[in-house]
């Protein structure tokens, strides 16, 4: 009796373990809900800004019209938007030299800055040769040596464009050469163990770990190309079909239309936020599968 209530016991036991271990495959095989947007965290992270920027505008708007302040003066923010929409026609073709200039600009000073800073990794000595230099041209102020390169440089959009690459190059060759640099030395020294070459090295180990610090050059840069192009729009002081914003907004201060000078500014002001948001999302989007900076925590 004993032995077959222990036999009961364990074909007991057994058929729970053969239920349970159905379930379990059941819920395996039964593919995960995709994870929902996190609505909360993106509305916290968008509507406090946003409401405190069109409390701005209010108030703006409020004051402007309670002090019966001149146009002339300081014009509401209804009235930029107005001249915006209505000199749009004068403003758009500015605004894409503008930003053909930084787009010009960042790209040369992205190629350049990474090619540089690949040289510095690989010779301790040229790095400690010019990166020097490198510094002097990041301290200098743009609107000291921007005259010079006018007057140097017969082409017009040619000078603005190294105006604008001088102002953009130092942060990419900063960080990047940082990043290349910041190579875990452990396992530096584990692929030497194993024979890697320079080019190894390189893709498998500095590329990846200098990734990050890249990128978030390139975001500082992307907003110093704009700003490098518009402080040499303001040197230059061009006119015709090479004129950008800055000069819209000269031109605005010199027949007093104000409204105008600050639609120019507003379009200034929103290329640079989009071009930070741009290159935001490009960072994001590569980091986001690997690196620790952009990977979401479970929690």
């Amino acid at each position: 009796m004993a032995g077959t209530s222990v036999e009961s016991e364990r074909a007991a036991t057994g058929a729970d373990g053969a239920r349970a271990g159905a379930r379990d495959v059941d819920q395996s095989a039964t593919p995960a809900p995709p994870r929902a947007l996190d609505l909360g965290r993106a509305l916290r992270r968008v509507v406090p800004p946003v409401v405190i920027g069109a409390a701005g505008l209010v108030l703006w708007e409020l004051i402007v019209r309670l002090k019966d302040i001149p146009y002339y003066i300081l014009p509401g923010p209804l009235l930029v938007l107005r001249t915006l929409v209505r000199d749009w026609g004068t403003l758009y073709p500015s605004l894409l030299v503008t930003l053909a200039i930084t787009g010009a600009a960042l790209l040369v000073a992205t190629v350049a800055g990474v090619l540089i800073s690949i040289v510095f990794t690989q010779s301790k000595l040229v790095e400690l040769s010019l990166f020097p230099y490198a510094v002097i041209l990041q301290v200098t102020p743009i609107v000291a040596i921007a005259p010079l390169i006018i007057i140097w440089v017969k082409s017009i959009p040619l000078a603005l464009l190294i105006c604008a690459w001088l102002v953009a190059f130092f942060p990419i060759v900063s960080n990047t050469t940082l990043g290349l640099n910041s190579a875990d030395h452990n396992l530096l020294n584990l692929l030497q163990l194993y024979g890697a070459s320079r080019r190894q090295v390189f893709w498998y180990l500095r590329l990846p770990s200098a990734m990050p610090y890249f990128l978030g050059g390139l975001r500082i840069s992307g907003g110093l190309a704009l700003i490098g192009a518009v402080v040499a729009e303001f040197v230059a002081g061009t006119g015709g079909s090479q004129s950008g914003l800055a000069y819209r907004i000269l031109e605005s201060g010199y027949t007093m239309q104000i409204p105008r000078m600050f639609a120019a500014l507003l379009m200034i002001t929103c290329s640079g936020i989009l071009i930070f948001l741009v290159l935001t999302g490009l960072s994001h989007l590569i980091l986001r599968k690997w690196h620790e900076s952009a990977v979401r925590r479970e929690s």
